[in-house]
Parts: C-alpha cells; sequence; structure tokens
C-alpha cells in the first residue's frame, strides 16, 4: 500500500517519556546497573561524569547538612519535579518529615544543591529553571571552576527572581535557616592548583 504525499510537510516529533515509563524501562535493564541517567523534561539524559573534585565538594556539603537534626541531606537521589521529570541533584536538603515510601517532591525540600565543574551551562540553564517551574525555594549552584556559589531564590514559572553570588572569602545562610552560616570556603575548598 502506498501512502499519499501530504500536501504539508510533517516533522518527526520527539518521543518523550514520563515517569512511570522511565521506571518500567529501568526495571527491563534498558540502563546499565552503573548508567547514569536523569528524566528532564521527559527526555532520557546521559548525566556527566564526577571528576575527584565534585565528589569531595558533595561530601563537604553533605557533612555541612548532616549535623542538623531537622533536616535529611539526600545525596545523588532523585526528586521528582512532576510527571516527566525526575533529576537527580547532587544534594537535595528535605524537611526531617519527609516521607519515605517514595522519591522526594518539591513541597519537601528546602533547597537543592548542584555542584558544578563541567556542567555548569546545563546546571544553570536547564535545571536551575526547572526547579523554579516545580517551585524548590532555592537553588545553590557552586560553580568549582569559577570558585563562587550562585543562590537562586523566589521560584516562578519563569526562573528564580532572585540570584546572588557568593565569593571566596565570604559567607551564607539557606533562607530555611538564616542562622545556619557556612562559609563558602569550606564548600568549594582549597583553590585548583
Amino acid at each position: 500500500m502506498v501512502v499519499p504525499a501530504s500536501p504539508v510537510p510533517v516533522q518527526p516529533r520527539l518521543r518523550l517519556f514520563n515517569v512511570a515509563e522511565y521506571y518500567k524501562m529501568g526495571a527491563a535493564g534498558i540502563f546499565g546497573y552503573e548508567e547514569r541517567v536523569e528524566l528532564i523534561e521527559g527526555q532520557i539524559l546521559e548525566m556527566y561524569p564526577r571528576s575527584v573534585r565534585h565528589c569531595w565538594t558533595v561530601s563537604d556539603l553533605t557533612g555541612v547538612f548532616a549535623r542538623r537534626d531537622d533536616v535529611i541531606p539526600s545525596v545523588f537521589n532523585p526528586l521528582r519535579l512532576d510527571d516527566f521529570s525526575e533529576p537527580v541533584p547532587d544534594v537535595t536538603v528535605l524537611r526531617a518529615d519527609t516521607p519515605q515510601d517514595r522519591h522526594p517532591s518539591p513541597e519537601y525540600a528546602h533547597f537543592v544543591i548542584e555542584v558544578a565543574d563541567v556542567s555548569l551551562d546545563y546546571d544553570r540553564d536547564t535545571k536551575g529553571p526547572l526547579y523554579a517551574r516545580a517551585g524548590v525555594p532555592e537553588y545553590w549552584l557552586v560553580d568549582l571552576n569559577g570558585g563562587r556559589i550562585e543562590v537562586y531564590r523566589e521560584p516562578s514559572k519563569d526562573g528564580y527572581l532572585a540570584i546572588r553570588v557568593y565569593q571566596r572569602g565570604e559567607s551564607l545562610s539557606p533562607a530555611f535557616a538564616p542562622d545556619m552560616v557556612v562559609e563558602v570556603d569550606a564548600i568549594l575548598g582549597p583553590p585548583a592548583a
């Protein structure tokens, strides 16, 4: 059977996946055991490799928040934003009452932290606006190469409305705990040689 040509050119459509389909693919073994992927707006994306510096920074951040009894630092674990996005932030600082029978959602997140060496543009331009649209109240972007921490607050459908950059030698506090002082140098570690 021959299909007649359409008078209007037809463009191929991108096939997006929802979270349920994403998990079915994982259960079917489509992704390798050590393969690092995340679901972003219906697309399955391979995550960047973690450098040694990246891993140690995440460990340092985890230590900062692990000392508190009122939060759960969730490291390299999914955050369900909606039916089509489940990123895997480096650290999500969750409320202590977060249900543990499912992946957490934005209403339980005090804030999310991404550590960037090679992923800065992706973390800033893709993941940041995604967190804002989902209502994550605060987002920290640790720029290892730039030696700074970008703090995003006041989420909206158009992105975060308040942005402040903290440099080495400065300190900052998360919005949920303004009395908690975090030194930028303690997070960034010694300057790269």
